[in-house]
């Protein structure tokens, strides 16, 4: 082997030697490491099996209590939720009561309603009859007016009972033949002033029908004028019959037999009603003439009080007298009363004095006789007193 070879088999072998105690070190460090990264793993792990641990404990408190919490929110909510279901019950219940009783007040106001209907549907039924009965009673009423001869007996039968409801007998007279010769269908004895007071119930009812059947306008116009003429015409005619001087007063009463004539009249004629008023009769309906005859039934009292005042007067007079003579009796009767109290005390007196003499009497003893025939001695005198 020459030199060469040798000094490289020797270089080679270094250089395997230092490679082999490179790569030992290498190994050894690397076995350092793996055991350090070992060391660290198994502490890691340790530590995270610890925090694992800690974790779990923690995570299982945690749980624990929100168990606890959804446990009591549970418990909590069932308890609304029975509290909510007893309210809703009892709710229900008292809606179902209200319902109940709304319906039971509700069914028997219906059955009140129905009672009362039924019982206004009788009386409109019965009201249905009278008005049918009063339609037929205005037929014959317009036959009757409708009649010159019917339509006086109509206003004077209304006149006589309105007459004889309200005065006494003597205080009018029906169908009075006049000086004149004309007939009033009713006088009111009246003392002068202002004298009998003549009333006429036959007014002219053809013109007023004329207006009442008139359809158009211009109809209207010439029935109310027709009508104005008639009744001013009939004003006249009272005026002229039935004002007599030195008979009868100085105005007359017109009679209308309706109500309604008399306010159609004032409200479109008052033409009409002022010319009446300057002929001095005076036109009364139903209710106007009531009043009348009631202020001349106050009239005709005020004169029959006027009449009999001498022989109130004279009543009051012998009432004078009779006070008088009462008012000395009353004195005497007095003067008796105050004889007869003295004549009490008197008696009061003596009966007091012997109450006394008893009671002495009482406390002698009965063997003393001689005091006896004293006390009796000294009580005679007093006694007689």
């Amino acid at each position: 082997m020459s030199k060469e070879t040798y000094l490289y088999l020797i270089n080679g072998r270094n250089t395997y030697m230092e490679i082999y105690n490179f790569l030992f070190l290498l190994v050894l460090i690397t076995l350092c490491v793996i055991i350090f990264l070992l060391f660290k793993v198994y502490q890691n792990r340790t530590n995270l099996d610890q925090l694992i641990t800690k974790f779990s404990e923690n995570y299982q408190t945690q749980l624990q209590d929100q168990l606890k919490s959804q446990i009591a929110a549970q418990a909590e909510i069932k308890g609304r939720m029975e509290q909510g279901q007893t309210n809703l019950n009892e709710r229900l219940e008292s809606l179902t009561k209200r319902i109940s009783d709304g319906l039971n007040q509700q069914t028997e106001k219906t059955g009140v309603t129905l009672k009362q209907l039924n019982e206004r549907l009788a009386v409109i039924d019965v009201a249905q009859k009278n008005i049918t009965g009063l339609s037929e009673q205005m037929v014959g009423l317009q036959d009757i007016l409708s009649n010159k001869q019917a339509r006086g007996a109509f206003g004077e039968i209304q006149l006589n009972d309105l007459v004889t409801s309200i005065l006494p007998p003597s205080a009018y007279a029906f169908q009075v033949t006049m000086s004149n010769g004309k007939r009033a269908d009713c006088i009111l004895n009246l003392p002068n002033p202002p004298g009998p007071i003549v009333i006429d119930a036959k007014f002219p009812l053809e013109a007023y029908h004329l207006l009442r059947n008139a359809k158009t306008e211009a109809d209207q116009k010439i029935a109310l004028r027709s009508l104005g003429n008639s009744i001013l015409k009939h004003i006249q005619d009272i005026s002229e019959k039935y004002i007599i001087p030195g008979e009868t007063a100085e105005s007359a009463l017109m009679f209308l037999p309706s109500e309604a004539i008399y306010a159609e009249l004032h409200s479109s004629l008052p033409n009409i009603v002022d010319k009446s008023y300057r002929s001095k009769v005076w036109i009364v309906a139903p209710t106007t003439l009531m009043a009348t005859l009631n202020t001349v039934r106050a009239v005709l009292k005020d004169v029959h009080m006027r009449e009999q005042a001498s022989v109130i007067q004279n009543e009051v007079h012998i009432m004078l007298e009779d006070v008088k003579r009462l008012d000395s009796r009353v004195a005497k009767l007095q003067t008796h009363m105050r004889q007869a109290d003295d004549d009490l005390r008197q008696i009061s007196t003596s009966t007091e004095k012997v109450s006394k003499r008893g009671d002495r009497i009482t406390e002698i003893e009965l063997g003393e006789e001689t005091d006896i025939q004293d006390l009796t001695a000294t009580a005679k005198p007093e006694l007689s007193k």
